[in-house]
């Protein structure tokens, strides 16, 4: 795990929109979104629309057109990476 991807996780044992978690990284786009995506093909976050709606899988040309309107959680094996370190 990277020092970025735990600086998220960190950010994501609760429901966060992408505004909240950019404000709260101070990552830029590009960082944030790439990192996301990882995370997500790790299995260690999800992602959902704003109406809660989890998306089961998304392919990274949905995923580019939609990430800063998702909301993001980490997975129950994205905690358990987060807290071996």
């Amino acid at each position: 795990m990277t020092d970025l991807e735990f600086d998220i996780l960190d950010e994501l044992y609760f429901v966060q929109s992408y505004a909240e978690l950019k404000q709260k990284l101070n990552f830029s786009d590009n960082i944030l979104k790439i990192n996301l995506l990882n995370l997500i093909q790790k299995n260690w976050v999800k992602c959902y629309y704003a109406n809660r709606e989890e998306i089961f899988e998304i392919n990274v040309a949905e995923f580019e057109k939609d990430f800063i309107l998702l909301h993001y959680l980490a997975t129950k094996e994205g905690l358990l990476q987060h807290n071996r370190i």
